[in-house]
C-alpha cells in the first residue's frame, strides 16, 4: 500500500492545483476628496461599489489601492490607481506585470462624454477618444488592443466649461439612477471574468 500513500501525497500537493485564472480591473479616477462624486471617477466609484456589495476594503499598495476577490474559480483583482489620472498607465502596467495579467484579461472602467448618461459600452480596443486616462494607457502598455468599460456621462455643457463638467459632481436626477447602474457594471464585471469578452459585449453594450 505504500505506493498508493505516494500516489495520493504526490497528486494532493499544491504544485499540482492550477492556479487561478487572474483577471485586472482598473476602475480610472484621481484621487483627494475634491474629485470623490466627480463624473470623471466614476471608475473609482464603480469599484466602489462592488467592494461594498463583496464585503471587501481597499488596501494602499504600489500606485494605487487595491482588493481581490474569487468568483466561479476566476479571481478578480480591483485596482484604482493613486497616480492621477493622467499617469493611470503605470499602475496599469505594474499590476499586469506583478500578477503576470494579459491585456485580454484587463478591463478598464472609465467615464465617456460621447455617451449619454448611464449608456454603456463595451469594447476589445479603440482610440482613447480624447481621455487623458486612456491616452496614458495606450502610450505605457504601447497598444490600444485592450478591453475597456466607458460609462456615459452625456456632454451636457456649453462651449468652455467641459473640464468644469467633467470634474463637476452627479445632478440629483443623476445621483438616483446611480445606484441601479452601479449593480449593472457589477454584473458586467462578472460576465467579464466568467463569459468573456464578445458575450459580455453582447449581452450588455447599450443597456
Amino acid at each position: 500500500m505504500k505506493w498508493l500513500t505516494q500516489l495520493f501525497t504526490t497528486t494532493t500537493t499544491s504544485e499540482n492545483i492550477p492556479e487561478m485564472k487572474k483577471y485586472l480591473i482598473v476602475g480610472l479616477g484621481n484621487i483627494g476628496a475634491e474629485y470623490v462624486n466627480t463624473r470623471h471617477n466614476i471608475g473609482f466609484k464603480v469599484l466602489d461599489y462592488v467592494a461594498q456589495k463583496e464585503n471587501l476594503s481597499f488596501e494602499t499598495a504600489k500606485l494605487g489601492t487595491i482588493t481581490e476577490y474569487n468568483i466561479k474559480g476566476r479571481k478578480l483583482i480591483l485596482l484604482k490607481p493613486n497616480t492621477y489620472m493622467n499617469l493611470s498607465g503605470k499602475a496599469v502596467q505594474y499590476w499586469m506585470e506583478k500578477e503576470n495579467i494579459a491585456k485580454e484579461n484587463v478591463l478598464v472602467i472609465t467615464d465617456d462624454l460621447n455617451l449619454p448618461f448611464g449608456t454603456i459600452r463595451i469594447k476589445a480596443k479603440g482610440s482613447d477618444g480624447g481621455h487623458n486616462g486612456l491616452k496614458n494607457i495606450q502610450l505605457v502598455l504601447n497598444s490600444s488592443e485592450y478591453p475597456r468599460f466607458r460609462f456615459g456621462i452625456s456632454d451636457e455643457f456649453k462651449k468652455g466649461q467641459q473640464v468644469d463638467y467633467v470634474l463637476g459632481e452627479w445632478t440629483e436626477e443623476e445621483k438616483n439612477k446611480l445606484p441601479e447602474r452601479y449593480e449593472k457594471a457589477k454584473e458586467i464585471i462578472e460576465s467579464f471574468a466568467l463569459a468573456g469578452l464578445n458575450n459580455t459585449m453582447n449581452n450588455f453594450n447599450g443597456k
